[in-house]
């Protein structure tokens, strides 16, 4: 049966456009944010804004979280002020935020001693999937909260698949997301090749997106957000950046030496010197000769 009311902390862009998504579906969507300005746009949606954690946690015990950061996350369960403090009896967190799989455990822990449900629900499909419901989620957490959650993550995705344990989700998204920070790398590369040696870059990606070298990169970024220079896909680079941090820190954890994945690591990081935090993630390609 479809759960009636879902609260949402973090109202930006992701935030946003999972509400519209709710609502869309027929969801009550309570929702809270720091920020004025996003506090507003979600208003115009239909949203019951609220002015802070305990006011949401006051009317549903399902609380979705869209947050930039691990700290963020952290800050919002168990901080002064947080859904612990104010929680309602068996309340289920989805943590749809890209976030560190050891933390997620740990309060995954913390939170069932108490009775609560946590679910790390890590999504791709940028701000636009989001809005359009189009998202894939990978899921880290008990079967029998996914099966709770099932009606709300239906009304966000076209696929859930479930990764295993608390902390699985996140695992699976920091992997995904070193995929992209490499692909766009590796596709930047070719284009620059192509274009070095006469080829068009969008007959080009027209070219790679027919064959085996193909990725989402190549039919999706490519054409959508680099070649028209458009670079507003809605996630940044300082976003990036983190992910493929906690990626590395991830490979290093397990004790393996991967190469490849290394020297991409590498890329990213020295990018701060050259492409500020607010632009676009795309951008890391005009860090490409």
């Amino acid at each position: 049966m479809k759960q009636a009311v879902i609260g949402i902390v973090g109202l930006g862009n992701m935030g946003n456009g999972m509400a519209q998504s709710l609502l869309r579906e027929g969801f009550t969507v309570i929702g809270t944010d720091l920020g004025e300005e996003q506090k507003h746009a979600a208003k115009a949606l239909g949203v019951d804004v609220v002015a802070d954690v305990q006011a949401l946690c006051a009317k549903t015990n399902t609380i979705l979280l869209s947050l930039p950061m691990a700290k963020h996350v952290q800050a919002v369960i168990k901080g002064d002020g947080g859904i612990i403090e104010y929680a309602q009896a068996g309340t289920l967190i989805i943590d749809t935020s890209t976030s560190e799989p050891e933390v997620t455990r740990a309060l995954a822990t913390e939170l069932a001693k108490l009775g609560h449900h946590l679910l790390d629900c890590p999504v791709s499909g940028g701000p636009a999937g989001a809005a359009t419901g189009t998202m894939v989620m990978v899921v880290g957490g008990e079967l029998s909260a996914l099966a709770r959650a099932q009606p709300c993550l239906d009304a966000l995705s076209t696929k859930v698949v479930h990764m295993g344990a608390s902390g699985s989700g996140h695992v699976a998204k920091l992997i995904n997301n070193l995929l992209c920070a490499a692909h766009l790398v590796t596709t930047a590369e070719a284009v620059a090749l192509g274009k070095k040696a006469g080829l068009d870059p969008a007959v080009l990606i027209d070219g790679l997106n027919a064959g085996s070298g193909r990725s989402a990169i190549s039919e999706v970024n490519f054409p959508r957000w680099i070649l028209n220079d458009a670079f507003n896909s809605g996630f940044s680079m300082q976003l990036m950046r983190k992910d493929v941090r906690l990626a590395k820190n991830l490979i290093d954890d397990m004790g393996l030496t991967l190469q490849l994945s290394d020297q991409v690591a590498s890329l990213w990081a020295e990018s701060e010197s050259t492409l500020p935090d607010q632009d676009d993630f795309n951008c890391i390609v005009n860090n490409i000769d």
